[in-house]
């Protein structure tokens, strides 16, 4: 019976006529302009101040910067492929959709239950770590965190998270607007840094540019280690060419969040040349700036001081600011803190956005409660985004995230693999299909970035891979429960099968073969 395949697949075209429905549409009103807004808001967040000396002094040096523009390729590859999805499926719910159109409905629901964990635990991970940064401006020695009993109970996160809320739920472009207004303060902090650093630059520091490699002595055992060195031997080391590599992979994940544009598909008013223009345009814009910053960092001091255990910087890790006490230069720990407090504000409004755009997606098409999906005359799903909200704001207040944050990583890389191989299949199933963007040089362009991606995943812990493993698992329990008997495609493919004789089914309307 054609209605339970759980490898159904739903076309593009109905997947189109879909946002057509008056109880679910989405309000299209934003510009290419307002998607790279939303990609440099989400990328560019308090990574920049402290990723970048953590790395530079423990794992890579100066050639840190070499290995951002790695990172960089690795990111342009798979945003080539999401950009082509999204100027072809301008629909919401980003790999999740496209997912449907190529791989069918049950890998469809794990990459949404992926994007799920992706989305959700990111903007709660981030949103504690705005409450730090509140904490540090406030004088409150970098604690936002009261204690009720036995229970830590962090009230910054608490307020970021319900502001970010309302904002959400009054309305996208609103969201686009403040998220302008803050994106633009920190890219002026970030340039103030660029600026100033760069007349304390000596060339003498980017000497050796990759540093002889190094035994590292504090590299992780058992299930703590990477996935390679758990199936290779390999110890690794820091700094040399294995370290350059390492420090790719530790870098990438500060791009992570310029697929959240593709979640706003649907309220783009010229998806197809809008989209590739925002996802394009947003990695270009951060990918010039952390290359920047990473230059003038490690000309202001020599890698060796950045180092975690060095005089400069004693037990802790280094920041950005590190560089500018070394030379006096005290406020800049001040314009740091301002820089990533506005910096993980609109990180945690995007990553929020992405999380209800996916939801919504999946709850219009029954794998999640219909009744979510609810629009109404506002054209903003209300319901999700207080739900949202809701649990985001929990798991930031009262859990610590600790080593969860891996899971955002593997979480994103999964959804690039699988977009990155779904423009290959699209391509040979449906070659019928106006693109607004095509990826040059397909399959090539997206089998290396599908390898670029497998690289960055094996450079993960193993206990990363086993929670990701356990949650994928809880996810097929729960679609085989619920999802695959409520799938709206589903029930109509059942319906159609049981109104149509055997031998004159055919419903290539619904279902792309």
């Amino acid at each position: 019976m054609p209605g339970v395949g759980i490898w159904r697949t739903k076309s593009v075209e109905q997947s189109i006529a879909d946002t057509d429905e008056p109880d679910t549409r989405l309000r299209r009103e934003l510009t290419a302009k307002d998607l790279t807004v939303f990609g440099v808001a989400v990328v560019i967040g308090a990574g920049i101040f402290t990723l970048t000396a953590r790395t530079a002094g423990n794992v890579a040096g100066p050639s840190i910067s070499l290995a951002f523009v790695l990172a960089a390729i690795a990111c342009g590859l798979a945003a080539l492929c999401y950009a082509e999805f999204a100027s072809t499926v301008p629909v919401a719910g980003s790999a999740y959709t496209f997912s449907y159109a190529t791989f069918g409905e049950f890998v469809a629901w794990i990459i949404g239950w992926d994007l799920i964990l992706e989305f959700a635990l990111a903007a709660a991970v981030v949103s504690k770590g705005w409450s730090l940064y509140l904490g540090n401006v406030l004088g409150f020695s970098g604690s936002t965190t009261a204690h009720l009993g036995p229970i830590d109970f962090d009230w910054g996160s608490l307020i970021i998270v319900g502001g970010i809320t309302l904002v959400l739920a009054i309305g996208t472009k609103v969201s686009s607007r403040v998220s302008a207004v803050i994106t633009a303060i920190k890219i002026a902090v970030v340039l103030l840094v660029i600026t100033v650093g760069v007349f304390y630059i000596k060339k003498e520091n980017y000497a050796p540019y990759i540093p002889p490699a190094e035994g590292n002595e504090s590299a992780a055992h058992g299930i703590h280690q990477t996935l390679f060195s758990f199936l290779s031997g390999a110890d690794g080391s820091s700094y040399g060419w294995y370290g350059l590599l390492a420090a790719a992979s530790l870098v990438f994940f500060a791009f992570i969040g310029f697929d959240v544009v593709a979640t706003t598909a649907e309220e783009t008013k010229d998806p197809q040349k809008a989209l590739p223009r925002g996802i394009l345009g947003s990695l270009a814009i951060v990918t010039v700036l952390y290359v920047a910053v990473t230059l003038v960092l490690t000309g202001m001091v020599k890698y060796t001081d950045l180092k975690t255990g060095s005089p400069l910087v004693g037990d802790s890790s280094a920041t950005l600011a590190t560089a500018f006490e070394a030379h006096g230069i005290t406020w800049a720990q001040t314009a740091i803190n301002f820089g990533g407090l506005a910096g993980l504000t609109t990180v945690v409004m995007v990553m929020m956005l992405g999380q209800t755009r996916v939801l919504f997606a999946m709850s219009r098409d029954g794998l999640v409660p219909r009744g979510l999906a609810k629009t109404g005359k506002k054209g903003t799903p209300v319901r999700i985004t207080l739900f949202v909200g809701a649990v985001v704001a929990l798991l930031a207040a009262f859990f610590p995230m600790g080593t969860l944050e891996e899971m955002v990583n593997i979480g994103t890389l999964f959804a690039f693999v699988l977009v990155c191989i779904g423009v290959v299949i699209l391509r040979r199933t449906r070659p019928d299909l106006p693109r607004g963007f095509r990826v040059p040089l397909v399959p090539l362009v997206p089998i290396l970035a599908v390898l670029a991606c497998g690289w960055l995943m094996l450079n993960l812990s193993v206990e990363t891979w086993i929670r990701f493993l356990v949650w994928m698992a809880l996810g097929v329990v729960v679609y085989l429960a619920y999802g695959r008997r409520k799938s709206v495609l589903g029930q109509k493919l059942a319906a159609q099968a049981q109104a149509t004789p055997p031998e004159e089914e055919n419903i290539p309307e619904l279902v792309q073969r």
